[in-house]
């Protein structure tokens, strides 16, 4: 029994976005914080980066390749030289497995303050993980954080379970992509997934290639201060950093330009086209320097790139972004093409309990805002009812369509570690544990059968 009221085990969901860990039995995860890495590379700089001196603690342990990571929300909000973002995740798969580390240590010991070789350990997976991957993660868990057990669970599975449902269709928009799995009695069906490039970032892109379009420059919150002129009133400084990469530049300014998407996005009921939209009210946004931008059209055609991928050819510096755009499916299409690769007894329950989820509608955590929150919810609802409009007229006649999404926002931002929160507390699911001592006798490639 390694799970129980003494030892926790510890659920880590990390995704394109964000990075999610807590211990299991608990409503929410207790550190939220970017997936991305701060990367300064040694050989290209000469001495050691005071910058150091002003930030938060970068992790202890120096990273191969004579590189520094900066890991956190706290880190990667603080400007440094010569700093390049990373991702350690490409199209769903780890890319850099050196960063992944550092990711799961700053989780572990700086956010959980835990000892990993005290909990087992639930790691969240997506759904089309290869076997070599999960191998690797294995590997790392029992050979460097030295935990005594662990299990590798689906992400579809985990929101199928956080909603209580053991056969449901998960439709994921993520940071990184969009990905329709089907579930049935707790096992995803590999060969009726369908996955598109189009995510949150994707739209984020779209939005601020737009703006930058339209003349309107998103100015990141290093590159300026206010300055009290008088009591009350401010006047905004331009800095200067010629040394800022422009990766941590780009970083910057999609902090800024999700949240304006999320504020002011909306989808729209029916699809979009420009002559419709062409005297659409604009809707006035307030940017961190004081500027004050107003968004028109792009409020609603930016959200129906999800569901006309075509859309992105009208959008300025967008259009060789997706290089298959017309064999990219919108999200009905992709609901249909999954639901018919399945086994005709269960399509009928697939079409009546399709699970949405919009984890990318939140910017980083460090810039939540209230009303962040509430226009998420809004944009959520109509996301729900357009895409069941569209699949009503769509589906078989004889179909009954349902989709359902969570109104509670932290449900709806946590939903796989929710998912996997549950799991791992449950006592029935202690015995399914994949062992140190079972990694020690039959080595990494026995997660295949602990872990299907």
């Amino acid at each position: 029994m390694y799970g129980g009221d003494e030892v926790s085990a510890i659920v880590v969901d990390l995704g394109f976005h964000t990075c999610k860990a807590g211990y299991a039995g608990e409503d929410a995860p207790k550190a939220v914080f970017p997936s991305d890495v701060g990367s300064i590379d040694q050989m290209e700089v000469d001495g050691t980066d005071n910058s150091d001196k002003n930030s938060g603690s970068a992790l202890d342990s120096k990273p191969k390749g004579k590189r520094k990571l900066y890991v956190g929300s706290q880190d990667m909000g603080f400007r440094r030289d010569h700093m390049e973002v990373l991702s350690p995740i490409k199209d769903g798969i780890v890319v850099d497995w050196d960063m992944v580390e550092n990711i799961w240590d700053h989780a572990l010991r700086k956010c959980l303050l835990s000892d990993p070789k005290e909990h087992p350990m639930l790691l969240a997976e997506p759904c089309f993980n290869t076997q070599l991957q999960r191998e690797k993660s294995a590997e790392i868990m029992f050979e460097k954080f030295q935990v005594p057990a662990l299990f590798l669970a689906k992400n579809a599975v985990l929101t199928s379970f956080a909603s209580g449902r053991a056969t449901s269709l998960v439709v994921d928009i993520g940071g990184g992509s969009t990905t329709v799995a089907p579930v049935h009695d707790g096992y995803v069906l590999q060969k009726a997934m369908a996955t598109s490039p189009v995510g949150g970032e994707f739209l984020t892109d779209c939005l601020l290639k737009s703006l930058e379009h339209k003349g309107l420059s998103i100015k990141p919150r290093y590159a300026f201060k206010r300055k009290e002129i008088r009591h009350g009133e401010f006047q905004i400084v331009d800095l200067d950093f010629p040394n800022t990469t422009e990766s941590y530049k780009l970083y910057s300014q999609r902090v800024i330009v999700g949240d304006i998407k999320e504020c002011v996005c909306r989808v729209p009921d029916t699809p979009y086209d420009e002559t419709s939209y062409s005297n659409i009210p604009m809707t006035p946004y307030e940017l961190p320097d004081g500027q004050t931008i107003e968004i028109g059209a792009d409020r609603f055609k930016i959200p129906d790139v999800l569901f006309n991928p075509s859309l992105v050819q009208a959008i300025p510096g967008m259009e060789n972004s997706l290089e298959t755009a017309s064999f990219v499916r919108g999200l009905p299409q992709m609901v249909i093409e999954s639901i018919n690769k399945c086994d005709v007894d269960i399509r009928r329950e697939l079409f009546s309990s399709i699970l949405l989820y919009w984890h990318s509608f939140y910017g980083s955590p460090a810039y939540l805002t209230h009303f962040q929150l509430a226009s998420g919810t809004a944009s959520m609802q109509q996301l729900k009812e357009r895409l069941e409009k569209d699949l009503l007229e769509e589906s078989p006649q004889a179909a009954r369509v349902k989709v359902l999404a969570s109104g509670n926002a932290t449900e709806r931002r946590f939903s796989v570690w929710i998912g996997g929160s549950i799991l791992a507390s449950l006592g029935s699911f202690q015995q399914m544990w994949f062992s140190k001592s079972e990694y020690e006798e039959h080595g990494a490639s026995y997660i295949q059968r602990k872990c299907p």
